[in-house]
């Protein structure tokens, strides 16, 4: 039951669209990702989606519209809803989604994380 320092835990990784463990409860994982460029078009079947902008901003782009999500900011994404996040410049993001959500949901490809790392 030690308390999480979010900023020394994403002082302790560099890349992108590689999201680290931070934690887990309810079978649900805490993961901190820094995102930067655009990401890949993806959907999950089985899961919602929590994105949490600790520092930057992004945009969702969703096949019908494009939300920004800034600082302090938190969008949540259905399951079943296609979605690929976009930024301009790096951003860190928290997220809260359960622990066997693949990053890239049903589309597999070079962005795609098979075994999250814990930090």
């Amino acid at each position: 039951m030690d308390k999480i320092n979010i900023l020394e835990k994403l002082a302790l990784f560099d890349d992108h669209w590689s999201p680290r463990v931070i934690g887990e409860l309810n079978g649900q994982h805490v993961r901190l990702a820094k995102f930067s460029g655009e990401f890949v078009w993806h959907s999950h079947t089985d899961a919602d989606e929590l994105f949490l902008v600790i520092n930057g901003w992004f945009e969702m782009q969703f096949r019908d519209r494009v939300v920004r999500v800034d600082e302090g900011e938190l969008i949540i994404v259905p399951r079943d809803v296609e979605h690929c996040p976009r930024a301009d410049d790096e951003v860190h993001v928290l997220l809260f989604e359960p622990a066997e959500t693949v990053n890239t949901g049903s589309t597999r490809s070079d962005r795609t994380v098979g075994e999250l790392e814990t930090i």
